[in-house]
């Protein structure tokens, strides 16, 4: 198992009186890395997909939940979002039940954030969950070996099955980006129109190190703008995707101008495009890069708590800065 930097700074905040909230995408590694923070600690596991604990959770009031958790001075919740009422459930333990370190997770932020925001005010730590940094796999397999598969990862991305099971990076892709981006997210949101989301993916995926407009995806998906603007919102709350804002000392400028999207793995964006070649066969190659550099900076950013606004420039003569900080 590669370590996680989160490990430390998540073991830090433990017993400090509130929940630790772990959000990330799907199959980055998140339950492995909470058990492994946990083990030689007894602690209580609960699965969000498991629909008996979803309803006795959902229901239960002050002492079913003293019962359920009885000695345990650890509780991990996963899947946290499927869980009706889980915010009050949260709040209920962290008040009333004494010494005891509750850590959820989840892989939405909107979903996880919907059931608990209001209840857990001032009562949580969140942090999160990405594919693997390129700072995480280098100190886990060494300078050398991680400079040998620099082009791989730039293809086939870091989220750990990937990275662990070279030579069957290919099928591990498809799985993750049918089974999370196809169904997982369109359950999650209530969606039914799979194609409408695999086609914005895709004119996203092709775009990566452009200003994307959102009326040009409308009409060569064949939607509305705001059908398009409400998917990439999903798809950034999921940890698809994130945008950057190009940079302007007006701000109401800031907010009409175009942004740029990219993808938190390359290996994701490559699937979506159907081309793993290697970089000297690709057009794309400047856009894997920028791709690859920006999502890595965008992990350092999360994981140290920086308190920097990413962005990219472009003057009026339109000269172009892809991403500057402020």
């Amino acid at each position: 198992m590669i370590d996680r930097v989160l490990i430390s700074n998540i073991e830090d905040r433990f017993n400090k009186g509130k929940v630790i909230v772990l959000v990330g995408p799907r199959q980055v590694g998140k339950t492995t890395m909470i058990k492994s923070l946990l083990k030689g600690i007894p602690f209580l596991f609960l699965d969000g997909d498991d629909s008996v604990v979803v309803e006795t959770l959902s229901n239960a009031n002050t002492e079913t939940l003293k019962n359920i958790i009885a000695d345990y001075k650890y509780v991990f919740i996963d899947e946290v979002q499927r869980i009706p009422n889980i915010g009050l459930k949260l709040k209920i333990i962290v008040d009333q039940i004494k010494d005891v370190q509750v850590i959820v997770s989840g892989s939405s932020a909107f979903d996880i954030n919907h059931v608990t925001q209001e209840p857990l005010t001032g009562r949580k730590f969140e942090y999160h969950l990405y594919p693997i940094s390129w700072n995480e796999f280098e100190k886990n397999v060494g300078y050398m070996k991680a400079q040998q598969q620099l082009e791989v990862r730039l293809l086939y991305g870091m989220y750990p099955d990937v990275i662990n099971n070279l030579g069957n990076e290919y099928e591990i892709l498809k799985n993750l980006v049918s089974s999370y981006l196809y169904k997982d997210i369109l359950s999650l949101a209530g969606i039914r129109k799979s194609e409408v989301l695999e086609k914005i993916l895709q004119a996203l995926a092709f775009q990566i190190g452009s200003e994307v407009s959102y009326n040009e995806i409308a009409q060569l998906v064949g939607v509305d703008k705001n059908t398009v603007s409400n998917y990439i919102d999903l798809l950034e709350k999921s940890f698809v995707i994130f945008r950057l804002n190009s940079f302007s000392r007006n701000h109401r400028n800031e907010i009409k101008a175009n942004k740029k999207i990219y993808f938190y793995d390359n290996g994701v964006r490559n699937m979506l495009i159907g081309n793993f070649n290697f970089l000297n066969f690709r057009q794309d190659k400047g856009a894997l890069w920028e791709n690859f550099l920006i999502s890595e900076r965008m992990k350092l950013l999360s994981y140290e708590n920086r308190n920097a606004k990413p962005y990219f420039w472009r003057t009026t003569q339109q000269q172009e800065v892809d991403y500057v900080e402020v």
